[in-house]
């Protein structure tokens, strides 16, 4: 019998790129904040990043458990934060604030910074991740506390470019796994 694990990297990885490109395309303005996004953050953002730490767990993987566990939540807790006020059968409960959404992204940046440390002796791709993503998470919280338009839209490219290097890093892992060689280049810091 095989004990042999597969690598539930790429699929967090996928499950929280694929998320981000489509949040932050909404953040440039190309449509509107709708259930598609809403159904990607509790489907893929969240449910398969929830999934993908478990399974670093059992690998023994505290930094991928980590992870993806916490971003998995993160999908979960923004898409609750957005449709928490609008539910007709739970009255009283308002929307956040734009100084409390500062402070939620604040939080999340300063934990993706602590984590970015953590990639150090990792791979240049996973470095840049969570380097990109730390700068979003500033750039949202500056956004929001300054309810710039422009910033809005620098903030958005910046959370496209952050997703697609998580996809790239998730498609390279696949195809190098696969196929027993580089095929996509992640340039390991050893």
């Amino acid at each position: 019998m095989n004990d042999r694990l597969a690598n539930p990297a790429p699929l967090g990885l996928l499950g929280f790129g694929m998320t981000t490109v489509l949040l932050n395309l909404h953040n440039v303005g190309f449509f509107p904040l709708d259930s598609m996004i809403l159904a990607m953050g509790l489907a893929y953002g969240g449910l398969a990043q929830v999934l993908a730490g478990i399974m670093e767990y059992r690998k023994g993987n505290t930094f991928g458990t980590t992870a993806f566990i916490s971003y998995g939540l993160f999908w979960w807790s923004l898409v609750i934060l957005l449709v928490l006020p609008n539910l007709t059968f739970i009255t009283g409960i308002n929307p956040p604030t734009q100084i409390a959404m500062a402070a939620y992204f604040f939080m999340w940046g300063l934990f993706t910074l602590a984590m970015f440390f953590g990639t150090l002796k990792t791979n240049r791709a996973l470095q840049f991740v969570f380097l990109s993503l730390a700068t979003l998470f500033f750039l949202l919280t500056a956004r929001d506390l300054t309810a710039n338009v422009t910033l809005g839209t620098i903030t958005g490219a910046v959370g496209i470019i952050c997703g697609f290097s998580a996809i790239y890093l998730a498609i390279a892992e696949i195809l190098n796994e696969t196929h027993q060689k580089t095929v996509l280049p992640i340039c390991p810091t050893d």
